[in-house]
């Protein structure tokens, strides 16, 4: 059984997509949802939509997916148990350890990971199944080989559709600290997606160097079907009903084996309502050579002509049948040149007006075709049912469907114009509000029964069976959340990252950061760093160089089941996100040590300050995880430099570090200013990739002893 999965920001939104055929729809409450400015849903909203979800035999899915810290523990517990009443099918959460507690309190609830965990192989999906999910929204960076051997495992979800983030999910904190807007609270801004020059020639010019085109992965959904994906989800919840609506139909028909028209109508739809970058099929299946859009930021839409003049107008010849209210994206040589709205009908095509300076042979796309919104709140879905009805003098009136049955008052018999059985078909074929399509059998012997009462009992009787079809969830009871006792924290280390050769003195422990995986000289008692994906070709790669390390630092959660299986000493990192104390304490359960999440303030660090707990307290300041090459992969012409400067209109200066991975090279972008924040009872990580080891020797105390730096969030928390 395969599973189309459709967002939904708001409640037209998500009943369109129902109507549309899907299976499942995700949304949010009005907390602890990764999309804060979607309009989400009360739970009395959510009530209402998943009692036609399941009449329509469709799930409805909640996420509570941001970062919960410590204050915040209760109420998400709150939030959840709401949102589990309120009939949701699963919860969808980043913090893998929340959701281990959550389930030891209510085993009936059944969650999924979210992708802002970032599960990108075997080892984080174990430890998920231990942790009590059932399924995994995984990482959009997880190569094809992998997603076969997760989804043996346990079940997957993969994105087949919609926005790309930039950056390896649950790791981006660009926007938090370029903008004081953290990802990790669902208040991005989406800094990835302005202008950047990078100093490599012809890259030197101002382009949208890190913004990635729209995923449609298309045809290729066949391969994740075949490689045992559970759930195709389609991303947007910022995005209209007529998007959400379009592909659904989209991947319907393809799902379906629909005819080759059909799905190209369906597909043209998709264009219409979303598309940045005309598209690419993802890295699954290995990075294209659209995968980056530099030219084109925005919605492109789909081409429909090219501007010429007609009477010294502007004219599209075009098949298109453009209406009003219709807009327009102009292109000149693959650029935006402006935009325009629809003028009026002419012949072979339609008339546009602009407020810009276009010229005969720009490209014209749509952008905006307000028929599509029209269509995705025309759709009708129903559930069919066959529903008796028995009329009979002397009888209690009865209507029975799918093993459930009601009964009404006593059936007179007719002194005149009795009720025939098409007069009760006609009423009972009635289903107001709800979502049946009722096949009515009938039969009488001629009774007579008022209209106002018939009808009565037939609302009776529907909202009957709806409430045996679709039940109310039996309410869990309130319960008092865990609050873990730490051990105190006793002396405090300092911990170091670096790479190359050079290393610091007098650090308790080192952490190397290979320049190539596939090729390692570690030093002598160093820790392996591990980054946020890891690959199975990736672990082939490293695997006969471990035993050289002293122990590994992970990016992810996925190095619990790692160091379990290669029996090394575990240092859990900042990208693991950790913000409360029931993550910590399960985490410390696991690895000699904790990062915890670099987003916090010194008074919210020193409140999980456990024993074995790092901050990161100075130095690079790593903001972006970039699995992809932004240069195209242009490997003939690369200049192999493992050092870039990404420069955004204002000035700032990112750098931007390449390393080589078992498939290729990847890149990390630094903050436009080093880390001076300190820290206070946890122990010391400073961050010397960019292979200055200064902040090393300052990593406890380097407020004022780093040129040009920044606090972070060490007195304002983002979480």
């Amino acid at each position: 059984m395969t599973e189309i999965l459709a967002p939904a920001g708001d409640e037209q939104t998500a009943y369109a997509a129902l109507r549309a055929g899907a299976d499942a729809v995700y949304l949010g409450l009005t907390r602890f949802s990764a999309r804060e400015s979607a309009e989400n849903f009360c739970v009395s909203a959510l009530r209402k939509l998943t009692r036609e979800a399941h009449l329509l035999g469709a799930k409805v899915y909640v996420a509570l997916n941001t970062l919960i810290r410590e204050e915040e523990v209760p109420a998400f517990f709150e939030a959840a148990r709401a949102a589990w009443d309120g009939g949701a099918d699963a919860i969808l959460l980043q913090d893998i350890f929340l959701g281990r507690a959550l389930k030891e309190m209510y085993p009936q609830m059944v969650l999924h990971l979210s992708t802002q965990a970032g599960c990108c192989n075997v080892h984080g999906a174990e430890l998920a199944r231990e942790c009590g999910f059932s399924r995994v929204v995984l990482a959009r960076e997880t190569p094809l080989a992998d997603i076969a051997a997760i989804s043996a495992l346990l079940e997957t979800e993969v994105f087949v559709q919609g926005a790309l983030c930039s950056c390896f999910s649950g790791q981006c904190y660009l926007s938090s600290f370029a903008g004081n807007n953290s990802g990790n609270r669902g208040r991005c801004k989406q800094p990835c997606r302005m202008q950047y020059t990078i100093d490599r020639a012809g890259y030197d010019s101002p382009a949208y160097a890190i913004s990635l085109a729209d995923l449609s992965v298309g045809a290729e959904i066949e391969k994740l079907r075949a490689a045992g994906v559970t759930s195709f989800k389609i991303e947007g919840r910022m995005r209209s009903p007529a998007y959400a609506c379009a592909a659904v139909e989209y991947y319907r028909a393809l799902l379906d084996g629909a005819p080759a028209e059909e799905v190209q109508a369906a597909f043209s739809r998709v264009k219409r309502t979303f598309n940045r970058g005309e598209y690419t099929k993802g890295l699954a299946f290995g990075q294209d050579k659209g995968f980056v859009s530099r030219a084109i930021q925005g919605h492109i839409g789909e081409r429909v002509g090219t501007l010429t003049r007609v009477g010294g107008k502007l004219f599209c010849r075009s098949a298109f049948a453009a209406e009003k209210g219709d807009a327009f994206k102009i292109l000149r040589g693959g650029k935006e040149a402006g935009g325009a709205v629809f003028a009026g009908v002419g012949k072979g095509g339609f008339f546009v007006s602009s407020r810009d300076r276009l010229a005969e042979g720009d490209e014209v796309r749509v952008t905006l075709d307000v028929s599509l919104g029209a269509r995705a709140l025309s759709h009708v879905r129903k559930r069919p049912v066959t529903v008796r009805v028995s009329l009979r003098a002397g009888e209690k009136m009865t209507a029975s469907c799918e093993g459930f049955s009601y009964t009404g008052e006593i059936c007179e018999a007719a002194k005149s114009a009795p009720l025939s059985e098409k007069d009760i078909c006609a009423c009972f074929e009635k289903t107001d509000a709800l979502p049946f399509a009722p096949t009515v059998l009938a039969e009488t012997d001629e009774v007579f029964v008022p209209k106002s009462v018939l009808n009565a009992f037939r609302r009776a009787f529907y909202e009957g069976l709806a409430a045996v079809l679709a039940p109310d969830r039996e309410p869990l009871d309130a319960k008092a959340v865990p609050v873990p006792t730490f051990a105190v924290q006793q002396g405090r280390q300092t911990a170091v990252i670096v790479t190359g050769k050079a290393l610091p003195k007098d650090a308790d422990i080192v952490i190397w950061k290979a320049e190539d995986m596939t090729r390692m000289t570690p030093p002598a008692g160093a820790w392996l760093y591990l980054p946020p994906l890891l690959t199975g070709a990736d672990e082939a790669a490293i695997a006969p160089f471990l035993d050289a390390f002293a122990g590994v630092y992970c990016e992810g959660t996925y190095g619990i089941p790692f160091a379990r299986k290669y029996h090394k000493k575990l240092f859990l990192g900042t990208g693991c996100n950790f913000s409360n104390r029931i993550a910590v304490a399960a985490a410390l359960h696991e690895a000699q040590y904790v990062a915890l999440s670099k987003e916090l303030t010194l008074s919210e660090q020193d409140v999980l300050a456990a024993e074995g707990t790092f901050v990161l307290s100075a130095g690079d300041l790593k903001v972006m995880d970039l699995c992809y090459c932004p240069f195209g992969k242009t490997c003939r012409t690369c200049d192999k430099r493992t050092r870039y400067t990404m420069t955004d209109a204002s000035g700032r200066a990112f750098p931007l570090r390449r390393y080589r991975a078992a498939e290729g090279c990847r890149f990390e972008v630094y903050n436009c200013a080093p880390l001076a924040a300190g820290s206070s009872l946890p122990s010391a990580l400073a961050d010397c990739s960019l292979g200055d080891l200064t902040a090393a020797a300052c990593a406890r105390d380097p407020v004022g002893k780093l040129a040009g730096a920044t606090r972070g969030h060490a007195a304002r928390s983002l979480l």
